[in-house]
């Protein structure tokens, strides 16, 4: 077994654990390959809209929900066009009684840590870093389509949509 597969069989999980299903379940209409539409607003009030891929699964013993969202999508590249890969790892912490998150987008350099909550169509996760308030909205969730949208709050201002994904499940991987 080389070092790729080995990291993949460590990481990566078939399911929760027993002890850890009810407090992940929201996360379980997810798990599995999604085609994004990816709608990009500048504060101009421009749209730029690409497409984009979002891998979910379990992972670490099945203690959590990891995700690889790639945009533009890698089929969509062309002539050494390259964007974002990034990814997130949640899990429930029980001692605060919410669900940790965070992102990590290397092509930014971003490192974002969230806290979440169920909603009564999904989850949002908040974060509030370098006076920036962030909330991702998971919501419409079935286990063929979701809706997601970032907000973010500049202090003193009203909430800005940053982007909005359209996801659909992937019919191949």
């Amino acid at each position: 077994m080389d070092v790729t597969e080995r990291i993949a069989a460590v990481f990566t999980a078939t399911g929760p654990r027993p002890e850890l299903a009810a407090r992940l379940s929201v996360f379980e209409p997810l798990i599995g390959s999604w085609d994004l539409v990816v709608h990009n607003y500048g504060e101009d009030g421009s749209v730029r809209t690409v497409d984009g891929e979002w891998h979910f699964g379990w992972a670490l013993d099945g203690r959590a929900v990891t995700d690889v969202w790639i945009c533009p999508a890698r089929a969509s590249r062309v002539d050494g066009v390259d964007g974002e890969w990034g990814m997130s790892l949640r899990f429930y912490d029980e001692k605060i009684d919410a669900f940790r998150s965070t992102w990590l987008g290397p092509g930014n350099g971003w490192v974002l840590p969230f806290l979440g909550k169920r909603t009564e169509d999904g989850f949002e996760i908040e974060s509030d870093t370098g006076g920036v308030r962030r909330r991702w909205i998971f919501s419409e969730l079935t286990a063929e389509s979701f809706s997601w949208r970032a907000e973010e709050t500049l202090p003193d201002e009203d909430p800005f949509v940053r982007q909005r994904f359209e996801a659909t499940r992937a019919i191949s991987g």
